[in-house]
């Protein structure tokens, strides 16, 4: 295992590699109060320096194709045909982070749909529209009561921010919906207007009424998260599990960020007893969790967030972080890309975006896709499995468990994450910077360049969508794997092309932590499903000969997965 083989390795802050925002000359802002020209860079017209793409791609990009969304809908309605069961109010397979990532997934959907409803399926009348829409709602609505918050609490921090962001994403559908199709609505401490025609003709949408009860569960897990927040070690950062040794991780610490950024821009406050929005709180923690996380050393030479940092013990007065875990994980690539949006919506920095585009284009290199040429940089050879390039290979998102089905239930909700929030990165650029005055052609200009940059991206993310859909049963349920029905190849851990035993290694999501003195001697952390790798390592093709039915299978989690992939190819698409 892995964990055993862990080498302790000492590294020096200074020498690690970074792509920080601060490294360099920061882009110029585009609020005019905000820095003189002087001290800043002009503002880029691309944010890749990709000088072009195939002819293919971009025809492929100029022209939308509604069974994109088709297929996205289709996802949507197994995942919660097939695993949502009202009478349990919950995804009763899923644990309870990821019955909260599910949420979330499922939450953003629902403001795609309504979006694109009246295109997807135009003359139908909205009654219907309505009906669809309000039945997720009901969905959603009966999730928050199955959710099982005091439990959630006392687990990670991890654990309790994925319920900040789920709910903040509920809540921004509700808005988005009230605001396109109920504009006359609004927010009123009584439901039901004395007046009939006045109710008939401008009652805000019934499920805005939720958002206030959405508001105070993020608050709540918000204020509870911020414990885990320490400056006496490592000089800051958001502490993952607090039954462990000290152990600050790129994912909890993305997390914070972008959770702290959302509540910034979204949480409404407590409008009936009068505390205001836009706490300066959230949005100090959002700035003070990126410079921390910029600046630790959490960036690999591939430009892949690593997994975290622990503290040596060889000297008993050391604080710093400096045993780095190389283990890389889809997820940890994706959640600060929210980060990213948020903190340039509310300060008008490009250079968060700039920063998100680098940890983009770092992810969709290390799987082996040439960005410039839109296409996979190896070739398949019958029978073998193309070469590993770090987070993936061919071109396909992948974790280090997919070829071998050794994940855990934690690691098949990984890749859905990420595509959530890339998706969410990518949306159109808006700002919410308050009454600042805008400067709006540099603005337009980096709206341009934002979305010129996304625009590159879509050849990857059809050719991970597309074999993806290859991975669908007969019940239309996808698999982990995606890339399986493409290399055809049955791979064992051993011969997966992986160095699953490198020094200072911990496949901790996997195979669940060891108990030593780094981790932790008194408990220990086990993966949803318990360990993946002894459990699953050693099964080889079922009689289908179906590389996606080995260890877990298809999971509610995978399905989120699915989903979570096709509707970033919807998105980016259409806001592109």
């Amino acid at each position: 295992m892995a964990a055993s083989l862990l080498a302790v390795g000492l590294y020096g802050l200074a020498a690690l590699p970074s792509v920080s925002a601060s490294a360099n000359t920061r882009y110029c802002s585009v609020l005019e109060s905000a820095s003189s020209t002087s001290d800043c860079r002009s503002l880029p017209h691309n944010f890749l320096q990709v000088r072009g793409t195939s002819a293919s791609a971009t025809a492929s990009r100029s022209t939308p194709d509604i069974t994109i969304l088709q297929n996205t809908f289709k996802a949507l309605a197994d995942l919660q045909n097939d695993y949502f069961k009202e009478t349990q109010n919950t995804w009763p397979d899923a644990i309870d982070w990821t019955a909260a990532v599910i949420q979330t997934i499922v939450s953003g959907t629902m403001s795609t749909l309504t979006q694109s409803l009246d295109a997807a399926v135009p003359g139908q009348s909205w009654q219907q529209k309505e009906n669809l829409l309000s039945f997720l709602h009901e969905q959603i609505v009966s999730a928050y009561f199955g959710q099982q918050a005091e439990r959630i609490l006392g687990e990670a921090y991890d654990d309790v921010l994925w319920v900040v962001l789920g709910w903040i994403e509920a809540i921004n559908f509700r808005r988005l919906h009230e605001d396109l199709h109920y504009p006359d609505g609004g927010f009123s401490d009584k439901s039901i207007p004395d007046d009939l025609t006045q109710a008939v003709k401008s009652m805000p949408w019934h499920g805005q009424f939720w958002v206030d009860t959405f508001a105070q569960r993020a608050n709540e897990f918000w204020d509870y998260s911020t414990q885990g927040w320490d400056t006496t070690l490592c000089n800051g950062g958001m502490t993952w599990n607090p039954r462990l040794e000290t152990y600050k991780n790129a994912i909890t610490n993305e997390l914070y960020i972008a959770g702290s950024i959302a509540m910034y821009q979204n949480f409404p406050g407590d409008r009936l007893n009068g505390t205001g929005a836009h706490d300066p709180r959230h949005l100090q923690a959002a700035k003070d969790g990126y410079k921390w996380l910029m600046n630790v050393g959490m960036i690999n030479n591939q430009g892949l967030f690593v997994d975290g940092f622990h503290i040596s013990h060889n000297n008993p007065s050391n604080t710093r972080c400096d045993v780095r875990d190389e283990q890389v994980y889809t997820y940890n690539q994706g959640v600060v890309l929210t980060g990213n949006r948020g903190l340039f919506a509310v300060t008008g920095d490009p250079s968060y975006v700039d920063d998100g585009h680098k940890f983009i284009k770092s992810v969709i290199a290390a799987t082996g896709w040439d960005l410039q040429n839109d296409k996979p940089v190896d070739s398949l050879n019958n029978g073998q499995l193309p070469p590993w390039h770090g987070i993936g290979r061919y071109g396909f998102l992948e974790e280090s468990c997919d070829a071998s089905a050794t994940c855990s239930q934690d690691s098949q909700t990984f890749k859905g994450i990420y595509f959530h929030h890339l998706t969410a990165f990518c949306r159109p650029l808006t700002l919410t910077h308050g009454n600042t005055k805008v400067n709006e052609q540099a603005l337009m200009q980096v709206r341009q360049a934002h979305a010129a940059s996304c625009r590159t991206y879509l050849g990857w993310i059809k050719h991970n969508a597309d074999a993806a859909l290859q991975t669908r049963d007969g019940r239309g349920h996808f698999g982990m794997w995606w890339g399986a029905n493409v290399f055809n190849v049955d791979a064992a851990r051993s011969a997966d092309g992986i160095d699953h035993f490198a020094a200072n290694k911990t496949d901790y999501r996997n195979e669940g932590t060891p108990r030593n003195q780094l981790w932790g001697v008194q408990d220990v952390f086990v993966p949803g499903g318990g360990n993946a790798t002894a459990n699953g390592g050693a099964m080889k093709f079922a009689a289908s000969g179906d590389p996606n039915s080995r260890g877990r299978g298809r999971t509610v989690e995978t399905q989120a997965g699915g989903l979570s992939l096709l509707r970033a190819y919807w998105e980016i698409s259409q806001s592109s």
